[in-house]
């Protein structure tokens, strides 16, 4: 009798991530190899592009916004200006130092209109006033000589007590560029070292924690030149960089571990190499695709904003999560079929690991023990989890935002900040005078009609100047704003409402004259925003119902994703109002409060959390809808899915927690507050929603979860048109932690 030998044919892989997954492993020189080639040659393209800020007109909106666009349009800009106090112990004590400073000013050959030093009331302090030769965009580049002078005279005379002060454009701009560089390169040096900790804690290998840090860091640098380039066209604000690395070193290392995670797995449950890679393709991967296409879509409601700040925020969110995410589903499983077993080389003796724990988890532990009560008392879990996040989130009902400036935004230790607080409080002066801009109708501001119009608006506004630029047809006036915030935004109001439409508007081009300013810029800024965020949040609601339903086909589970997006958020404003609005335990977290929240702030976290917490919740539904789908009851399903994704979750979150939590620790305010803000909604998101909310919420809906929309029948069988990808055999599904049984040979 002869007996025929027909091997188990391989499972066609199912989805997009499966056939990328598998083109990957079958070319794995190419994919490697490519992905190297191409981040290197678009980094040195783009660093060699260099990088193209915003200027000040572009970051504005409205009337501020056009006024400066008009000027520079016409070639009209202000030189940098630059502001020296010097202070003695005795009354003219620093005139010497006085004489010699401008010897040395002239000397640099980058001042001009040195003026005569301005003496104080007491006599003990001098102000010397002066302009930076030059382009003010590029001043911030060349007053490094200016500060040495200064340094040096302060130096030559500090033993007779005299005190140098410095603040300007050009200096101020240079202390921030300086700043945002040291800030960066302490995330830079605290964010990797952390987030390969945790994986080491995670894994227990050093090549298995390597390959996420090096797949989300070379993604980082591919998009710093991807960034550089597109910076050409749409102009970069100067943190822009900085929230490219953090969203791309949390999201990049997050995605990867969910893949290697899995394919770690399902190793460990006896599958082979090549299963094992197939049912991560078609689980992970998949899982990464969505929620990647989840976070690019709702990073793309920034668009929607009309500041251009936030443009460049969703190009780099957008780039940086792209290049992760095709990392993932490409290069990680070309070079997880490179390594095989190598990948648990530099296996770490770390004291109660078990080898193989991953299949073993999947029966129980802490999660396990966490989710019976759960799923025993739902409703109770639901509304205490609920009262929890309502009570962080109380605070935000008194958020206050504003464009925080100078001395909150650095601290009141900067020496920024000490420069201009001894500058302005020993010489006080009102605030920056408002600008108001109009183009003559015809581009002759020699008309009669015209200068005639100014002259009245000048004596009705009590205007300090007007500057006619015939070349251009457009006249700059200056005019005084009173002391006091709610005094000035009263005198702008009047300029906007009334003096400009009546006396300007009628001899200005298209009848429009525009009023800018500090002032301006501010309140501007401030109503985009106002404006913008309700429209964002409508967008990236829509996108993410539309995705999830898309994805499970379940309208319940929808509606489920945000609600418990909006609680994450809510969780995160109200953390943020207590912290650095009230000064809630800010002194204990070594903080400076502000006593406001950054105006861009709110808008910033409603749409990174929005993608990124769907990181955990398309994992976890994932696995929850995979068990289901394999016949286990709701509760059953729930059950498994927690279980099987609470190493992953974990590790994820604290990753995430501790990259974000590097940024709460650097210098400037905005970058404290995103860093706690984030850090914390991840926190919470992780934990207290989706191991204890989404699976008490769950329970509640039961069957309804998937019974119409979802793919499955009531009794949890698998409908006819449910294409969805479903991890090979039982095993893979189940918490036995036998080896799956090997083909049969007939």
């Amino acid at each position: 009798m002869t007996t025929t030998h027909t091997p188990t044919p391989t499972p066609r892989p199912r989805g997009v991530a499966a056939r990328l997954g598998g083109w990957s492993t079958r070319h794995r020189k190419t994919a490697i190899l490519g992905w190297l080639l191409f981040v290197v040659l678009v980094a040195t393209v783009g660093g060699a592009s260099g990088f193209t800020e915003m200027t000040d007109a572009e970051s504005g909106s409205g009337d501020s916004r056009r006024a400066g666009e008009i000027l520079e349009d016409a070639g009209i800009t202000s030189p940098a200006g630059e502001l020296v106090m010097l202070r003695s112990t005795e009354p003219d004590g620093w005139r010497q130092a006085a004489t010699e400073l401008a010897d040395a000013l002239a000397a640099t050959g980058e001042v001009t209109n040195l003026a005569e030093p301005v003496r104080s009331d007491t006599g003990r302090e001098a102000l010397v006033a002066f302009d930076m030769v030059g382009e003010s965009d590029t001043a911030m580049d060349r007053v490094e000589p200016v500060m040495d002078a200064v340094t040096s005279v302060e130096e030559a005379h500090r033993d007779a007590g005299l005190e140098a002060f410095q603040f300007g454009d050009a200096s101020g701009d240079k202390a921030v560029g300086d700043l945002l560089s040291e800030d960066f390169r302490t995330a830079e040096m605290t964010a990797v070292p952390l987030a390969l900790g945790i994986l080491l804690v995670v894994f227990g290998a050093l090549v298995a924690a390597l390959l996420p840090v090096f797949l989300a860091l070379t993604a980082c640098v591919g998009t710093f030149g991807l960034l550089a380039l597109a910076s050409h066209q749409v102009p970069m604000f100067e943190t822009t960089n900085s929230v490219m690395f953090l969203v791309g070193l949390a999201v990049g290392v997050d995605y990867c571990l969910f893949y290697l995670r899995r394919e770690r797995d399902e190793r460990a449950a006896g599958h082979d190499a090549e299963t094992a890679l197939r049912i991560a393709a078609e689980t992970s991967g998949r899982a990464v695709l969505v929620s990647g296409l989840t976070v690019m879509l709702a990073m793309s409601g920034m668009f929607l904003s009309g500041l251009l700040l936030f443009h460049g925020f969703a190009i780099a969110t957008i780039l940086v999560v792209l290049m992760a995410m095709l990392g993932s589903v490409t290069v990680l499983p070309a070079t997880l079929s490179w390594l095989g077993d190598r990948v648990e080389a530099g296996r770490l003796p770390l004291p109660g690991r078990r080898r193989r724990g991953a299949a073993r988890r999947g029966r129980g532990g802490v999660s396990g023990r966490l989710v019976r009560p759960v799923l025993a008392a739902p409703a109770l879990f639901t509304v205490l989890a609920g009262a929890v996040l309502l009570v962080l989130a109380a605070p935000a009902l008194t958020m206050k935002t504003e464009e925080l400036g100078l001395e909150k935004q650095f601290g009141s230790e900067s020496d920024l900040t000490i420069a201009y607080t001894e500058i302005t409080g020993t010489f006080p002066g009102g605030p920056d005078p408002a600008e108001v801009v109009v183009v003559a109708d015809g581009g002759d501001v020699t008309a009669p009609a015209f200068r005639s119009a100014v002259a009245d608006f000048e004596e009705a506004a009590g205007a300090s100047g007007v500057t006619y630029h015939e070349s251009a047809g457009v006249a700059r006036v200056e005019v005084p704003l009173p002391d006091g915030d709610e005094q000035a935004r009263d005198a702008l109001d009047t300029l906007r409402e009334e003096l400009v439409p009546h006396h300007l508007e009628p001899v200005a081009a298209d009848g429009q004259a525009y009023v800018g300013g500090a002032l301006a810029q501010s309140v501007d800024f401030t109503d985009q925003l106002s404006r913008d965020i309700l429209p964002v949040f409508l967008y990236i609601a829509g996108i993410t119902f539309v995705l999830m339903l898309l994805a499970f086909r379940s309208l319940p589970l929808a509606v489920v994703s945000i609600v418990l997006n909006l609680l994450s958020v809510g969780a995160a404003y109200g953390v943020m109002t207590a912290v650095f609005q009230h000064g809630w335990g800010a002194e204990t977290l070594g903080m400076e409060p502000a006593g406001a929240i950054e105006a861009w702030m709110p808008l910033f976290v409603l749409v990174i959390l929005f993608g990124l917490s769907m990181d955990y919740h398309v994992f976890v539904v994932s696995r929850i809808r995979e068990a289901r789908l394999a016949g286990l009851s709701a509760k059953e399903a729930i059950a498994d899915g927690i279980r099987t994704t609470a190493g992953p979750v974990t590790g994820a979150a604290a990753i995430m927690v501790a990259v974000f939590s590097v940024f709460a620790l650097l210098q400037m305010q905005d970058m404290q507050q995103m860093g706690v803000g984030l850090a914390v909604a991840v926190l919470v998101d992780a934990t207290l929603v989706r191991m204890v909310l989404l699976p008490s919420v769950l329970a509640l809906l039961g069957d309804r979860t998937w019974s119409r929309r979802g793919g499955t029948t009531a009794g949890g069988r698998r409908r006819p048109e449910d294409s969805a990808p479903v991890p090979g055999p039982a095993p893979a599904l189940t918490t036995d932690p036998r080896p799956a049984p090997a083909p049969t040979h007939r």
